[in-house]
């Protein structure tokens, strides 16, 4: 599985999903410019370690399947709804399983982030990281996070995190994408270096 480095970051005001943009094979750098950060709904999002095609469809039927259902409700598909989906989707697969480490992360009731493994696995966090530099970025941000951060203070931490995994992991690095979502809508920023 292609190595990679993808974090999930709650603040005060929503979600920060972030990730590092190289695709590597053991020691073959495939790409320096790929985007591993996915809107799913206008209030949903996901950052993804592994293969990211097998990601990409996985978004787009999810996001199919939740457009379909905000159709139906008349309102907006909830942030662990979309998860669970998700990881219903992975889980039906198993035998054939799409090979990706997924953080799903968006803004509703309440503001989570949730984890899932290739095999559909879902855990709920307030932050998380995934890929083959995640030890590395789980050492920041397990001294850093604090409850209710500020979006510039969430950014800068997921930031940090990530370049700490690029020192040490040959997998990850080239940049890094930053998506934030919150009630008043979503932002995209890319970091080149």
């Amino acid at each position: 599985m292609p190595g990679a480095t993808a974090v999930g970051i709650t603040f005060d005001a929503g979600v920060l999903l972030a990730s590092e943009k190289r695709v590597a094979f053991g020691n073959f750098v495939v790409n320096k410019n790929t985007k591993k950060t996915f809107l799913i709904t206008d209030r949903v999002g996901a950052a993804c370690a592994g293969m990211i095609a097998d990601m990409e469809v996985l978004a787009r039927q999810v996001s199919a399947l939740a457009k379909i259902r905000k159709l139906e409700t008349r309102r907006e598909v909830a942030p662990n709804s979309v998860a669970k989906l998700m990881s219903v989707i992975m889980f039906e697969r198993r035998y054939f399983p799409l090979l990706t480490q997924v953080i799903v992360g968006g803004v509703g009731q309440e503001t989570k982030i949730y984890t899932l493994d290739p095999l559909g696995s879902l855990l709920p966090d307030v932050y998380a990281a995934v890929g083959t530099g995640a030890e590395l970025a789980l050492g920041v941000l397990d001294a850093s996070f604090q409850e209710k951060m500020t979006e510039e203070k969430a950014k800068e931490l997921a930031i940090r995190s990530i370049k700490s995994s690029i020192q040490r992991d040959s997998s990850s690095g080239d940049g890094i994408d930053v998506l934030s979502i919150t009630k008043k809508g979503k932002t995209e920023d890319s970091i080149n270096f």
